[in-house]
C-alpha cells in the first residue's frame, strides 16, 4: 500500500482541533498550578521588623526564618533544630569564607529564641549573625 506524498499537516480546520484541545488543556493546567500554594514560609506569616540605615551583608549568607510559632525554616521547609545544625555545619564546611547567619525572625519571636539560634550557629563555627529587617517605606516617619 502506498501512502500519498502530498500529505499536508493541518490541511483543513478539522485537522487543527486536536492540537487546539491539547493546548487548551495545557493552559488550564498551568492556570490551576499557579493558584496552588507553594510550600514554605508565607510572608503573611512572617512579619519582619522595620529599620533604616543598617549594615548589609559582606559575604555569603545562610538565611534561617523563625515564625511566630517558633518553627524554624530552611530553604522554604520546616526543619528541627537538630536538622538545622546538620545543614548549617554542611554549609559552613563547604564555604570558602566564613558565612553569616541571617535570622529572619517574626516580630513576635522572643529574644531568647533568637539568641538560642545564634548560639547554635556559634557552636557550629558561624560567628557572624545578622537580623533581617525590612526598609522603611518612603514618606513614613521613624518612631521615636
Amino acid at each position: 500500500m502506498k501512502f500519498p506524498r502530498s500529505a499536508k499537516i493541518l490541511g483543513n480546520q478539522s485537522d487543527s482541533a486536536p492540537f487546539v484541545c491539547v493546548l487548551l488543556v495545557l493552559v488550564l493546567f498551568m492556570l490551576l498550578a499557579a493558584l496552588l500554594p507553594t510550600p514554605g514560609v508565607r510572608f503573611s506569616l512572617l512579619t519582619l521588623p522595620v529599620a533604616d540605615d543598617l549594615p548589609g551583608l559582606n559575604g555569603p549568607g545562610l538565611p534561617v526564618a523563625i515564625d511566630s510559632s517558633n518553627r524554624l525554616y530552611w530553604a522554604n521547609s520546616i526543619v528541627s533544630e537538630a536538622q538545622l545544625a546538620a545543614i548549617l555545619t554542611n554549609a559552613a564546611s563547604h564555604s570558602a569564607v566564613p558565612p553569616t547567619l541571617i535570622i529572619e525572625a517574626d516580630q513576635s519571636v522572643s529574644y531568647g529564641q533568637v539568641l538560642q539560634l545564634s548560639l547554635l550557629a556559634r557552636s557550629i563555627g558561624i560567628t557572624n549573625s545578622l537580623l533581617a529587617t525590612l526598609p522603611r517605606a518612603p514618606g513614613v516617619a521613624s518612631a521615636p
